[in-house]
């Protein structure tokens, strides 16, 4: 049987995810905001060019893939559009599922739920 969740433990949740999101999105506002402004509004890899009646389209890529490494020169984002910057990752996917025959990202070290055990813990 499923264990019925009180209303307090739902509301305590719903903050947490909520506070998570928030936080992602403060750090990638971060970022973007800076490869906006340092780099032309054109995918590296189609070259398709961007306005900001479709700015939203055009994604920061890490190039490390990892989400952690942001210096403030720019050297580790390219934009690329959201079709490059998917095709980039599915690439990235097959060359270490096809290295060590099952699938892994090993280039990544952002681990959105990391806390949450510990934010979930009732105080004492």
């Amino acid at each position: 049987m499923p264990v019925m969740k009180t209303g307090s433990d739902s509301h305590r949740l719903d903050r947490v995810v909520a506070e998570a999101r928030r936080n992602r999105e403060e750090r990638e506002r971060g970022y973007r905001e800076q490869a906006l402004k340092l780099y032309p509004w054109v995918c590296g890899r189609c070259a398709r060019e961007f306005s900001r009646e479709n700015l939203s389209e055009l994604t920061v890529h890490h190039r490390d893939h990892n989400h952690d490494n942001n210096p403030p020169d720019g050297s580790n984002w390219e934009l690329l559009c959201i079709y490059c910057h998917d095709n980039e990752h599915s690439r990235y996917l097959d060359a270490n599922q096809s290295k060590g025959g099952e699938r892994r990202d090993t280039g990544t070290t952002f681990k959105p739920f990391a806390e949450l055990g510990a934010l979930l813990k009732k105080p004492e």
